[in-house]
């Protein structure tokens, strides 16, 4: 998939696409206000590594840990901490260790696969949280579109672990107790290519080449019952790519089943947010988990 593309309509991820930087000066004032521990390996596949990247603050951690889905359109690239930093730094600045995750990306890997991937990151977490300086019991989890996704998934459709497995990691549970989604997709089975209804810009998603079966299992509307993550919903009105009706649908359910939520709309904004709308997104995220990881 072209580049520029996915930068039109991802613009919550922005940083998977570019590794640029002012000059190495602005980047050293930018990251000097936390640590950055890259590449921690949480899994393999196929011989690959799973990897995150710990952005913990220098000063006044406040113990809780919050998962930054790396996603659009359900890649996941590297990209250099100080770039990642643009998009963890409010959370650091409030005293929150960040775990960049990146997850098998498309279109090598498929949408069940990465929402496996990421379950994965949070139960290593969870098991080396001493390691990390944080609270296993104060998980959080964030991330646009794709990776609001991914976020909701956790949100929703999370377990206990399974105490019979051999692998150590399996055994722990992934279950987070507050998310946050921007423009957000919620229910696969009307955006996969099977799906009469799909949106002809659908299909240059090679990650949507789901079944309608897979699709329902990886749709977070499909999976929201009463003990679900505290969640904020975060969307545009003009959003065309992925309609605020995703947004509205889940928080409907959540509001059902009694799950702690809110829904903020952003009034002519499309699949992402610029300026003040880009700044009072990421002051409610933080708020969100002050409240809800406090």
């Amino acid at each position: 998939m072209h580049t520029r593309f996915l930068l039109t309509i991802f613009a919550l991820s922005i940083f998977l696409c570019h590794s640029v930087v002012a000059d190495d000066t602005e980047v050293a004032d930018f990251v000097a206000d936390f640590n950055v521990t890259p590449d921690v390996v949480y899994g393999h596949k196929y011989g690959l590594a799973l990897t995150f990247d710990v952005l913990t603050p220098k000063k006044n951690a406040n113990g809780a840990g919050v998962l930054f889905m790396v996603s659009g359109g359900w890649y996941s690239r590297w990209a250099p901490p100080d770039v990642l930093a643009k998009w963890t730094k409010p959370l650091t600045d409030h005293g929150f260790t960040v775990f960049a995750v990146r997850h098998g990306s498309s279109p090598k890997f498929s949408i069940p696969e990465a929402v496996e991937d990421v379950r994965r990151s949070v139960r290593y977490i969870r098991l080396n949280a001493e390691r990390f300086h944080i609270d296993p019991d104060r998980l959080g989890v964030y991330g646009g579109s794709a990776g609001g996704h991914l976020s909701l998934m956790l949100g929703t459709a999370s377990d206990s672990g399974n105490p019979k497995a051999t692998d150590p990691v399996q055994r722990v549970s992934d279950r987070v107790k507050a998310v946050v989604a921007w423009v957000a997709p919620t229910d696969l089975q009307i955006m996969v290519w099977e799906a009469p209804q799909h949106l002809p810009a659908y299909e240059k998603f090679p990650a949507l080449d789901l079944s309608l079966a897979q699709a329902k299992s990886c749709s977070p509307l499909v999976h929201v019952t009463s003990d679900d993550a505290s969640t904020l919903l975060i969307a545009g009105d003009k959003d065309t790519l992925v309609p605020i009706k995703h947004s509205r649908n889940i928080y409907a359910a959540f509001q059902k089943a009694k799950v702690p939520s809110q829904l903020i709309v952003m009034e002519g904004a499309g699949h992402g947010f610029q300026g003040e709308q880009h700044k009072r997104a990421f002051d409610e995220t933080v708020a969100w988990f002050k409240k809800h990881l406090k």
